[in-house]
């Protein structure tokens, strides 16, 4: 596998938010199952039909986020998508998705591990990242804990009423 990571171009664009509704549907059917469809219904009120265009706007917003690109011959096959923050000299990984047939060969950590290199030849000082601990999201913690990120358990409640 020739693995090539490079900066977006607008011709990505379109085809990483397609991507990031395959490599995000386990989490989009794990929320459901951990929360149930109506807390679900509350949190995320039109599901995953804002997900292409939440994708779209972060690849587009340049001034806020860089965001580089997992190539396989010749193919968009992942991203990366991180902001960086000058003043606290904090860099934010905001989005990480790879395609579920490139899944599993290493593609996710690459992203994190270039993101970070990135990162810190820009100056900053500490790198995080925020994820579900939900089971839909057990793949992207397993990447963001192979490229050294410390992993701090939170918790989010949620409940009917």
């Amino acid at each position: 596998m020739d693995l090539r990571i490079r900066p977006i171009g607008e011709n990505d664009i379109e085809a990483l938010a397609q991507l990031s509704l395959a490599a995000w549907e386990p989490v989009f059917r794990s929320f459901e199952q951990v929360l149930g469809h109506a807390i679900c219904a509350r949190v995320w009120p039109d599901g995953v039909a804002s997900q292409p265009t939440d994708v779209e706007a972060i690849c587009r917003d340049r001034e806020k986020y860089t965001v580089w690109v997992a190539e396989v011959d010749g193919k968009a096959v992942g991203f990366i998508a991180c902001a960086l923050n000058f003043q606290s000299q904090v860099g934010e990984v905001y989005m990480l998705a790879v395609d579920p047939d490139y899944q599993n060969h290493g593609i996710g950590t690459a992203l994190n591990v270039f993101a970070l290199e990135r990162m810190k030849e820009a100056g900053m000082k500490l790198a995080e990242v925020g994820t579900g601990g939900d089971p839909g999201h057990a793949p992207a913690r397993r990447s963001y804990e192979k490229a050294g990120y410390t992993g701090l358990p939170l918790v989010r409640y949620h409940k009917e009423m």
